[in-house]
């Protein structure tokens, strides 16, 4: 465990932290963009969620506030580097401290439940008197892309970021299983903004695929605002009859047509 008691050490963690989640998020955009926009953009073309032109500049204020929210980040993360170190969490490095089977149920169980704490915020923040204050700046981007996954608010970004580390100080987590779960909330998150469709077709009533949100499903969100809360997985949306009645049918259309 490194010692971060020296200012030097603890600024120069912090640093490289900030790099780390900052970095993670341009990679992936990046990647992305590139993917779906230039080398494959003739293929996925008519998978475009929303055809409504982007904003002038769109992508530089979002990567603004993507940079508040990974400083955001970066904050709550020296905070539980800190309270590791005074043993106050349940965080663990060493695999055999639990029985072997431990390790992807702590996973699934964090995700499980930082998905029922963002549908249940994510609700609460498109209440009226909530909305423009904290989640507007999110939805200002109407038509997404992977450099909208970070945009927020610095009271959503933190609002956000406060579920991870708490889960923390209850659940026994190892420091890689934490390193995965950050790892597909980062991917998760550019697949759900990217405005392209690239799940296959039917891959909305898969067994698999009926559960996972992408980009119709949250793009979907961003247009019509009052259905698709979700975060990672489906479940609420459905549980709570807030999926867009819409959803299904337009996944066929962007999976199964093509611009002539």
């Amino acid at each position: 465990m490194i010692d971060i008691s020296e200012p030097i050490r603890f600024w120069l963690t912090a640093l490289g932290f900030f790099i780390g989640i900052f970095g993670r998020y341009v990679l992936f955009s990046v990647t992305f963009w590139w993917l779906f926009n230039i080398t494959m953009k003739e293929q996925f073309a008519h998978r475009e969620v929303q055809t409504r032109p982007r904003r002038p500049y769109q992508h530089l204020r979002e990567i603004g506030w993507s940079g508040l929210t990974s400083l955001i980040f970066t904050a709550m993360a020296m905070g539980m580097l800190l309270a590791w170190q005074a043993g106050y969490t349940r965080i663990y490095t060493n695999l055999s401290d639990y029985p072997w089977y431990w390790y992807p149920i702590s996973i699934l169980l964090v995700l499980f439940l930082h998905e029922t704490y963002y549908y249940w915020l994510h609700r609460w923040m498109h209440r009226p008197g909530v909305y423009r204050w904290i989640h507007k700046t999110h939805h200002d981007s109407i038509t997404t892309s992977a450099w909208t996954s970070f945009s927020f608010h610095p009271i959503e970004s933190t609002l956000q970021a406060i579920i991870i580390p708490a889960l923390m100080f209850l659940l026994p987590l190892h420091i890689t299983a934490a390193g995965i779960v950050l790892l597909i909330m980062t991917i998760s998150s550019a697949i759900n903004h990217l405005n392209t469709e690239i799940y296959p077709r039917d891959f909305d009533r898969h067994w698999l695929g009926r559960w996972l949100i992408g980009a119709t499903h949250h793009g979907l969100h961003h247009s019509q605002f009052r259905y698709n809360y979700g975060l990672y997985f489906t479940f609420w949306d459905r549980w709570m009859k807030t999926e867009s009645p819409d959803f299904h049918k337009l996944f066929s259309q962007k999976t199964t047509s093509r611009k002539k």
